[in-house]
């Protein structure tokens, strides 16, 4: 052990740098599981090896996401995680509108696949997709129409 009485040999000293280890987190069936959120809907979802076949609320993707910007939307981690139609997806949804619906299940598709595999964590973090979006409605204020507009001003 070196002499770490003064502060130069402290300098010499590195820090041990310490890396969290992610685990696999799968259940008796074989599924991950990870909530996903956005505005104010909220995703439940599970995900298992299959042939890419996507249920939101009992009812196929392309029934419940009708517009294609949101399915291509729920589609990109597995494209970044270049895993397409390799899992099947099971989700709820509840809360918000179908855009904030849409984000939510994209966000708890990339938890899950994180789980169910840790090491298409760096490609999901590095493209954003497990950062939950903080941006909520702003709530309306009194002595304002909404949350920032004020009444219509008049000189006379």
């Amino acid at each position: 052990m070196a002499d770490l009485s003064s502060l130069a040999a402290l300098k010499s000293v590195a820090p041990a740098v310490v890396h969290p280890v992610y685990e696999r987190k799968v259940d008796a069936q074989g599924r991950a599981y990870a909530t996903g959120k956005r505005k104010n809907a909220v995703a439940r979802v599970w995900i298992k090896p299959g042939s890419g076949k996507i249920t939101v609320n009992g009812r196929t993707v392309e029934v419940y996401f009708a517009r294609p910007v949101l399915r291509m939307l729920i589609n990109q981690p597995f494209a970044t995680a270049r895993c397409e139609q390799q899992f099947d997806v099971h989700c709820t949804v509840v809360g918000g509108g179908l855009s904030g619906q849409a984000g939510a299940v994209r966000h708890g598709i990339s938890r899950a696949l994180t789980y169910f595999d840790p090491a298409m964590r760096p490609p999901l973090k590095a493209g954003g997709f497990l950062t939950r979006d903080p941006r909520v409605v702003e709530r309306k204020k009194y002595g304002k129409h909404k949350a920032r507009r004020s009444t219509q001003f008049s000189k006379r």
